[in-house]
């Protein structure tokens, strides 16, 4: 039976070419820093590839295959998405409850062969799972490490792209028919949804322009991942509510969560104290009168005192316990304000220095402001015309230049001159 705490779930990433190697460092673990506190750097042996990129970046792989043949960044903007990075991923204690290390490189392992239905093995630039990242909330409950299995897993999207012969083919039987077949990075068609969504009485949901509506492929992708591992025998886990506003729980989220329960009772506890050491308001006593408090035994040396006595210095104690805390409170609220003063005191001599140098470098101005001011003032002027006259000049070329597209793109001969170009 499966345990509803425990949930699969799969979450895709997209990267260009600018920003893939941020994620390589962090699955590659090639920082020097993780942005991870949690991870281990003892344990980064562990961690198990299922593809291994080696030594080449995931650009390199990416020029190589492209160089080969094997996929094309044809028509695609230099910002284009050419990467997908899927997270696999389970709530930690499910590895616990299952076999730990052992069971998740073979559960892993089959949420790869899973990616290679999905992408193709040879556009899967790298998979690993990562297995030095400790769960600190989990390793507190178990009183013992406890680490978060996962897997990510980087590829390309690729879609076979029909290339047809143009009108400009010299064998008129061949326009129209498909040229070449080539593999098409391409992010949207790879993931263009075609399950259509259909309300309670069975009619498809339509958008404001009439077209159809369709699932989300994330959610198709939940599907088919769930399916296919319980399928090949792993079971314990639910997919999830579909359609629920409920994000399935990372590693750091359960920590944050568990941290925060934990935060709530230590306040709660605090707050009880403080009401179990009320200030004694209406008790007042000198040093003298609590020294006389109390009868020494000539006998056994020990001090014996009445019950109204001990009441008066227990109440005493707790208010000392209590103003105690108060003090050290008031404390740190001074050592921060003062520190706060010495700051914006700083800021404010900081400033005066640069008002001093600021007014003695506009000294030549001022005295002629002061003794000639309509000479000043005429100067003043002529700079303005002047930058005014040049923003006039600036604005009239960008006008101009956007006239001239306009123009080149309405122009009938240059617009199949430019489509004639694309053929080639």
């Amino acid at each position: 039976m499966a345990n509803e705490k425990n949930m699969i779930c799969a979450r895709v990433q997209t990267y260009s070419s600018a920003k893939i190697g941020a994620c390589e460092r962090h699955v590659e673990r090639k920082n020097k820093d993780y942005g991870n506190v949690n991870v281990e750097p003892s344990r980064i042996p562990m961690n198990v590839h299922f593809k291994d990129p080696g030594e080449k970046s995931y650009m390199d792989i990416l020029r190589e295959m492209e160089a080969a043949g094997e996929v094309s960044r044809k028509g695609l903007r230099p910002d284009a998405v050419l990467f997908d990075e899927i997270i696999f991923d389970v709530n930690t204690m499910y590895f616990e409850e299952n076999g730990g290390y052992e069971y998740a490189k073979k559960f892993y392992e089959e949420a790869y062969h899973y990616a290679c239905e999905k992408y193709g093995e040879r556009n899967i630039i790298s998979a690993v799972m990562h297995a030095d990242e400790i769960n600190m909330a989990a390793s507190d409950d178990l009183d013992r490490p406890v680490y978060h299995y996962h897997m990510h897993l980087v590829a390309i999207p690729v879609v076979e792209k029909e290339v047809r012969w143009s009108k400009r083919c010299k064998d008129p039987a061949l326009v129209g028919t498909v040229k070449e077949v080539i593999h098409q990075i391409s992010h949207s068609k790879k993931w263009a949804s075609t399950e259509p969504l259909f309300d309670d009485r069975g009619n498809p949901i339509l958008r404001a322009n009439g077209k159809p509506k369709f699932r989300a492929s994330y959610s198709v992708l939940q599907d088919e991942f769930y399916q296919h591992m319980t399928d090949h025998g792993f079971t314990g886990f639910t997919r999830g509510m579909k359609g629920s506003p409920v994000e399935h729980l990372t590693s750091l989220q359960y920590q944050i969560k568990k941290d925060t329960q934990r935060l709530n009772e230590i306040e709660q506890k605090t707050r009880d104290a403080e009401l179990a050491y009320e200030p004694a308001k209406d008790l007042h006593k000198t040093y003298l009168e609590i020294e006389k408090i109390g009868k020494k035994s000539p006998v056994t040396g020990k001090y014996s005192v009445s019950k109204e006595d001990y009441d008066q210095l227990t109440a005493l104690a707790k208010e000392g316990i209590s103003s105690r805390s108060e003090i050290n409170r008031l404390q740190e609220s001074e050592r921060h304000y003062r520190g706060l003063y010495y700051d914006e005191k700083n800021a404010l001599c900081t400033l005066q220095k640069k008002y001093e140098q600021l007014k003695e470098k506009c000294k030549p101005f001022l005295d002629a402001l002061e003794h000639f001011p309509e000479v000043v003032h005429k100067f003043l002027d002529t700079v303005r015309n002047l930058f005014a006259k040049r923003e006039a000049e600036e604005k009239a070329k960008r006008e101009r230049l956007r006239t001239e597209r306009e123009k080149k793109r309405r122009d009938p001969c240059l617009k199949n001159r430019y489509r004639n170009n694309l053929d080639r």
